[in-house]
């Protein structure tokens, strides 16, 4: 019994590592490469802006993670800072709570002033794997914007990375409530060491 317990605390403690240093070297390469303020960030000619819904999945509430993340889009537009924007997302309207990424994110933009023939809705951003991929493969971009928050942005910095584009990030307004905060962020460590994953199965995107 005792060799049991020491063989799981030695499990977890491991896999908490592994956990850890995915994160860590995620974040570390994202440095100087996250900008905050439109005023500092370069201009890039297009902008992708990674998908989510208006509405959560998780309680079917207002997604604000979604309102942050068109805003900020619009604004790098308004500002000259990208001439196109990419809205990478999924069709979920058949799932509780789903919406159709794409045109909602459009929409959303149009509202905010954005052209609509500057917006281009990519269905195959159903993983950031997707798109990113699509961006080189597919779009042609070796240089492009990515927006969305924080954390998120990191961890599709070093995708790009990997895929060989040189990628800066926006930062969107991250949501203020503690709960949903905690929630993302742990699904985040899990993103970032399946991301490691990923890359040593040398795992394709699936781009339609």
């Amino acid at each position: 019994m005792r060799k049991i317990f020491i063989w799981c605390f030695v499990i977890i403690v491991a896999l908490i590592s592994i956990a850890a240093i995915c994160d860590i070297i995620v974040s570390k390469n994202a440095s100087g490469k996250t900008f905050d303020s439109v005023e500092s960030i370069p201009h890039r000619k297009v902008g992708l802006i990674l998908g989510t819904s208006p509405i959560s999945t998780w309680n079917g509430r207002r997604n604000y993670y979604f309102d942050h993340r068109i805003k900020a889009g619009a604004d790098l537009y308004k500002a000259g800072k990208v001439d196109w924007l990419v809205v990478s997302g999924g069709d979920y309207r058949n799932t509780e709570n789903g919406y159709d990424e794409p045109v909602a994110m459009r929409d959303s933009l149009m509202k905010q002033g954005v052209d609509s023939t500057r917006i281009i809705l990519d269905y195959d951003g159903t993983r950031t794997l997707n798109s990113i991929a699509k961006m080189r493969d597919v779009y042609c971009q070796d240089s492009i914007t990515i927006i969305s928050q924080e954390y998120h942005n990191e961890r599709a910095l070093y995708q790009a990375k990997h895929l060989g584009i040189d990628a800066i990030a926006f930062n969107a307004k991250t949501p203020g409530r503690r709960t949903s905060w905690l929630r993302n962020r742990g699904r985040e460590v899990l993103a970032r060491v399946k991301l490691f994953i990923d890359i040593a199965l040398g795992l394709h995107p699936d781009i339609k």
